[in-house]
């Protein structure tokens, strides 16, 4: 090989090495940044600008990268962290922070990782704000916890150019010993406030059924005396009818202790009456009897009203009246068989029976006189002794 081969050799070497620092510089003077990525741009080793997303080109080997800068909201969780409340007991707590950074020259140059000194004052804020609180309020306030440490930490790491959004306690964990303690307590609780619930559900049970039953009282009792009126208005239209209907037949003496003597045999009927009460005024209808149909000459027929001479309502039916010796007959009959019946049982209380009064059953013979009513001039004669 002569000398001139060698120097195209050589000649090729250094354009080849010219052509890969071309393309370096080429590299190193352009470049892409990503959406929602900050870059920190150095020049001769003094901070020269801040790239936002797109296309930029650089001075090759007098710019220089510092760090790249995520802009998103990030979560972070950190490790329970022991702490001891106001009543000397130790709890565990997890915290998780939601922060973002808003100046990424101030998170390069400030601190040297922001999301160490993001945990580290999160755990002394949480001791200064958990020391101050008994076990009881530590579980029961998350809300001001988080309150208390977001304002701590936005403040702190605001010259940070991080932004804490929010503060969030994953879990509080006490002793297992207060954990057992707390248990009980809660169950004893909710037991008392059961047995609570209870009561007041039977209260109030009570209070409907008593309501319920007074309604119903007082609406059977409007019903009953609605029932009552209507009762006795159907029994006043009744007695009026019976009345009217009497005297359009015209009814006199005679025909009520007729009417009477037909009422005595029921009394004495059923088999379970041992006694039998003879009424006083019973010789006085026997009497009305004798003297209205057994024969008295002064006695005459029973004249009827027509329907249109009766003072009372002519919209009734017409009354019809027994044929009177018939019903003499009929009623002496069964006068007779209620007396003997009377008699053979040994049980007549009351007046004892009169042999004129059997003897004018029998035989048709005038009747006795009836009794005069108490407080009359003349009293009645005493019974025969028996």
């Amino acid at each position: 090989m002569n000398d001139s081969d060698v120097g195209t050799l050589v000649g090729y070497f250094l354009l080849a090495l010219l052509v890969v620092f071309v393309v370096v510089t080429l590299v190193r003077s352009v470049r892409i940044v990503p959406q929602a990525v900050a870059i920190i741009v150095e020049r001769l080793g003094r901070y020269s600008r801040t790239l936002d997303a797109g296309l930029h080109l650089l001075i090759p080997f007098v710019d220089r990268v510092r760090a790249g800068v995520d802009l998103r909201e990030q979560v972070v969780s950190f490790p329970p962290q022991p702490v001891i409340t106001s009543d000397n007991l130790v709890v565990s707590i997890d915290t998780v922070i939601y922060f973002q950074v808003t100046e990424p020259r101030s998170a390069v140059y400030e601190i040297a990782n922001y999301i160490q000194g993001i945990e580290q004052l999160t755990v002394t804020t949480l001791r200064n704000v958990v020391g101050s609180m008994d076990l009881e309020q530590t579980l029961t306030s998350r809300d001001q916890i988080n309150g208390q440490l977001r304002g701590v930490l936005d403040e702190a790491t605001g010259r940070w150019g991080v932004r804490v959004n929010r503060v969030e306690l994953k879990s509080i964990d006490p002793p297992q010993s207060i954990q057992g303690s707390m248990e009980q307590q809660m169950r004893a609780e909710r037991d008392r406030r059961a047995a609570i619930l209870t009561a007041e559900g039977v209260k109030q049970s009570q209070i409907l059924t008593a309501e319920g039953e007074k309604q119903s009282a007082i609406l059977r009792a409007e019903g009953n005396a609605q029932a009552a009126i209507l009762n006795a208005e159907g029994e006043s239209r009744a007695i009026l009818q019976v009345f009217d209907a009497i005297h359009r037949g015209d009814a006199d003496p005679k025909l009520l202790a007729y009417q009477y003597l037909q009422m005595l045999p029921e009394v004495a009927r059923t088999q379970s009456n041992k006694v039998w009460f003879i009424p006083t005024e019973f010789t006085a209808a026997l009497s009305a009897i004798s003297q209205g149909f057994g024969g008295s000459p002064e006695s005459g027929p029973i004249a009827f009203r027509a329907p249109g001479d009766s003072p009372l309502r002519d919209d009734l039916p017409p009354t019809s009246l027994t044929d009177p010796a018939e019903a003499l007959a009929e009623a002496r009959r069964e006068s007779a068989a209620a007396t003997e019946d009377a008699t053979r049982s040994g049980t007549l209380s009351g007046h004892r029976r009169d042999p004129g009064v059997e003897a004018g059953l029998h035989e048709g013979a005038p009747q006795p006189p009836a009794h005069e009513e108490p407080g009359s001039d003349s009293a009645p004669p005493p019974p025969p002794a028996g």
